[in-house]
């Protein structure tokens, strides 16, 4: 089921898969499981994740963070030391987590707050296993703290609780995993510098920790040690939310029309509203629509369109926006050079990408090695990550969903729910013209114009 540029637009058929996809596993009638590749950034190190579990990192290793048993640093993808079976991984500053397919947690890295959750504060330079977790099915990293979902709706912490991020009603640190408090109902979770936030099924939006920027969405900049609900602008609770991505100090969520909402710290542009002043509560990022996936870095933020370009925003001193040039952005601009994109991550000044056909592209601060192209140069444009000789660091098949059936994956169809295999977009607005209120109108997202299908 890999998918390639040749064989995404030229399909003349639309068969519909029978499929289940579970928290980045696509499950095919008749085939054996895989993972569905991933990558995620943390300060200075990058993590990739392959269809078939296995695991693979650069970058800086001070705190063992590569977990390859070595602290020296990577400039090109190294396998983390005996680690298969993962289906999802996340990165903290200087630490990082894995989740295998049997609903268990592996961490290595850092652990001077017990971030590692293995009970002790020593940094482990090969994978170890969180303690007394299980039935796990999402987790996220902090900077000092480490997050995960379990397949009951429960939220459980651990680490740095300066702030009260852990929300546990109290600001001390802990080494095993605890339960957050009075949270329920969770489908997916994030995690900040010193904050944590948690989608519910209800697609109403939770958030506790520190609070100096508004991150919490509450209308407030009060730290909170549990969980607050983030409020829209009239007051009431801000609803419709169906994906999360948690950035320095700063949030972003998409709801059910495809649209981009952000709020917190935006001293960089990194709410992507055409200004440098916080916010409390959530506000529409400018001209953008028809997003599938975001990214959030340390003070930039990412979306894929459903088309399969890329956005980025805020901080670009380090060329972390991908736009050809280190200057702040404080709306959208296209991410250049990088081809069809199916899935995104963001380090905390740097930014990846994977590509329909499989390649991996990076692109932003290269100080410690993150961008994996054999060099320590920063880069305003995508770079391939370079694969060392005779290493076998393979994506594998781009295993993604497929709802229409017509050969181009979800998180790449201009039109996700209906079968449209030229991708028409008359209008250049990320919505395929089959499901296009107007065709010949390039302002979508304005009520007077049309909206989203």
């Amino acid at each position: 089921m890999k998918q390639t540029r040749t064989n995404r637009h030229h399909a003349n058929v639309c068969l519909i898969p029978i499929f289940f996809f579970v928290m980045g596993i696509l499950v095919t009638a008749g085939a054996p499981a895989q993972a569905e590749p991933m990558t995620e950034g943390g300060e200075w190190h990058t993590v990739s994740l392959h269809s078939n579990g296995t695991v693979w990192t650069w970058g800086a290793n001070a705190s063992g963070q590569l977990g390859d048993g070595t602290t020296v640093g990577k400039r090109t993808p190294v396998p983390v030391s005996g680690l298969t079976g993962v289906t999802a991984v996340a990165a903290g500053s200087w630490h990082t987590l894995a989740l295998k397919s049997d609903g268990t947690v592996r961490a290595w890295g850092s652990n001077l707050y017990g971030q590692l959750g293995d009970g002790t504060t020593n940094d482990r330079s090969t994978p170890v296993t969180v303690s007394s977790l299980s039935g796990v099915v999402a987790v996220a990293g902090g900077e000092y703290h480490s997050l995960a979902l379990k397949s009951n709706g429960t939220v459980w912490a651990w680490g740095r609780n300066n702030y009260g991020q852990l929300g546990i009603g109290s600001t001390r640190d802990k080494t095993k995993p605890t339960q957050v408090s009075g949270l329920s109902g969770v489908v997916a979770i994030g995690a900040g510098t010193f904050h944590s936030i948690a989608l519910k099924s209800d697609g109403t939006v939770w958030a506790w920790g520190a609070n100096k920027y508004g991150q919490l969405g509450d209308n407030s900049t009060t730290t909170r040690l549990s969980p607050v609900q983030v409020l829209n602008a009239g007051g009431g609770g801000f609803t419709g939310a169906m994906a999360i991505a948690v950035g320095g100090w700063h949030n972003l969520v998409i709801k059910t029309d495809n649209s981009v909402w952000a709020w917190g710290l935006n001293d960089s542009g990194q709410l992507g509203i055409n200004s440098l002043t916080n916010k409390l509560t959530p506000v529409q990022v400018s001209t953008i629509s028809n997003i599938q996936k975001v990214a959030a870095g340390k003070d930039h933020s990412v979306a894929l369109r459903g088309d399969c370009a890329v956005r980025a925003w805020g901080l670009n001193t380090d060329g972390q926006l991908g736009d050809g040039t280190t200057t702040l952005r404080k709306v959208p601009v296209a991410v250049l050079q990088v081809g069809d994109v199916i899935s995104i991550g963001a380090g905390n000044y740097h930014s990846a990408a994977i590509t329909a056909g499989c390649t991996m592209q990076t692109w932003g601060d290269n100080s410690e090695g993150q961008l994996g192209n054999n060099t320590t140069i920063d880069s305003s444009l995508p770079v391939e990550v370079i694969i060392p000789p005779a290493t076998p660091f393979e994506l594998g098949d781009c295993v993604f969903p497929d709802r229409d059936g017509d050969g181009i994956p979800d998180s790449c169809d201009n039109c996700p729910d209906h079968c449209n295999t030229q991708q028409g977009d008359a209008d250049n607005d990320g919505i395929g013209d089959v499901c296009d209120i107007d065709p010949g109108c390039g302002g979508c997202g304005q009520p007077q114009c049309e909206q989203e299908c």
